[in-house]
């Protein structure tokens, strides 16, 4: 993934993979957690943004925890 920009530190590598970029070796991000970095990035609070969905309320990122990633913002 890249990003630039809106936020971002410039330059920073979060992360490796194997030499085959299949599997994660070091500081893996959720999916998840990349959508509510996103949303901070954007001015929302991703825990508070919800929409009502066959009478549940439902979050963009989920049910399950998402964390947004600090170490990349700048």
């Amino acid at each position: 993934m890249w990003m630039a920009g809106g936020g971002i530190k410039a330059g920073t590598i979060h992360g490796a993979t194997d030499d085959f970029s299949y599997n994660i070796t070091e500081n893996p991000v959720h999916l998840r957690d990349f959508h509510a970095t996103v949303l901070q990035l954007m001015g929302f609070d991703h825990e508070r943004l919800t929409f009502r969905f066959q009478g549940l309320d439902q979050r963009l990122t989920g049910v399950e925890r998402a964390r947004v990633v600090k170490e990349i913002l700048a």
